[in-house]
């Protein structure tokens, strides 16, 4: 693809709008939004990246449109997997249902400024050294075993260096009051809100959560618009989904399984393409190993929706069974 300028500014520009908007509509009115909202949301996103899409499909082709879809469905289950975190922060530090909105939506500003950045680096690294995917190859593997893992152990969220120095620098309140940063005391003194704190955890994490994201799709497309278009549409339903799942995401009890799978998937598809485009001395001498097979962009959507789809259906039904054994046995 050849994305120009205009292209960029026109996407940043209806991006800025979209989040302008939502932080009027969450800033004038905090609320928990009922599943019919929530799900109204979610389905406009879902239906909006499905139109951009087929938008892709029309300009330039169907093989940038299926790297899209791919990517975005990559990048939205691996965000459903990072809910769980963001529920265990939330309880962490016990914040009303009423801010989690506002403090969901400043994560996903910061998650899309992160990525932003990550996004620009990594696709510098694989213009210049095409070795790199053997890293992120390398990189994903490693992470699919150790979420393999520990996916029967209890998620829990442990305080970073960045959170622990902000508690003893900043003068924190009590209470979230009304859901703003900042509150004066009864003293007169500016103290900041336990809304600081959980608006560090939320951004650290998705600096976490980055590392994983942005190697996974490099390894279905190269094109830096693709990959940032991507990102955008997995996050921004991100937050009406927090709410619209609630206690089902206790239920998928073997997403970590699929999403271990997925990214196996997604590293020997990315260390299969460096072989092709080989250029370590060590390797073929130099050379690319054309004998390698090539995974194709319909296979890779095909093994993910397959794999997501029998992890959730397999899930639903392990748990629906356990709740059945459990009101037998009582």
């Amino acid at each position: 693809m050849n994305v120009s300028a205009w292209v960029w500014i026109a996407t940043l520009g209806a991006l800025a709008i979209m989040l302008a908007v939502d932080l009027l509509i969450v800033g004038r009115r905090p609320h928990e939004p009922s599943m019919k909202e929530a799900g109204g949301w979610v389905a406009f996103y879902v239906a909006l990246a499905l139109v951009f899409g087929l938008g892709v499909w029309l300009v330039a082709g169907g093989q940038p449109a299926g790297e899209f879809y791919t990517g975005w469905l990559t990048e939205y289950s691996l965000s459903v997997d990072n809910l769980f975190i963001f529920m265990i922060i939330m309880a962490r530090f016990s914040v009303p249902r009423q801010f989690q909105q506002k403090v969901l939506l400043i994560g996903i500003v910061l998650a899309l400024i992160m990525r932003g950045a990550f996004i620009a680096a990594g696709a510098a690294l694989i213009q210049q050294f095409s070795w790199v995917f053997y890293l992120f190859g390398a990189f994903l593997v490693y992470t699919a075993i150790t979420l393999l893992k520990n996916g029967d152990e209890e998620e829990e969220f442990t305080e970073n260096i960045l959170i622990r120095w902000a508690k003893r620098l900043f003068p924190i309140s009590s209470s979230f009051d009304s859901g703003k940063m900042t509150v004066v005391s009864e003293t007169g003194k500016r103290l900041f809100t336990p809304m600081l704190i959980v608006m560090i955890a939320i951004g650290t994490t998705d600096l976490i959560f980055a590392l994983d994201s942005i190697p996974a799709i490099f390894g279905i497309t190269k094109e830096p618009y693709l990959v940032f278009t991507a990102n955008v549409f997995a996050l921004m339903g991100l937050r009406q989904l927090y709410f619209l799942l609630g206690g089902l995401l206790e239920r998928l009890v073997y997403l970590n399984i699929g999403l271990s799978f997925v990214l196996a998937f997604i590293g020997v598809k990315l260390f299969l393409e460096a072989l092709h485009t080989n250029t370590l001395g060590f390797i073929n001498g130099g050379h690319g190993v054309h004998w390698a097979p090539e995974i194709p962009i319909w296979l890779s959507l095909l093994v993910i929706l397959g794999t997501l789809g029998v992890a959730t259906a397999a899930s639903l039904i392990k748990t629906s069974r356990d709740r059945k054994k459990e009101l037998i046995n009582f």
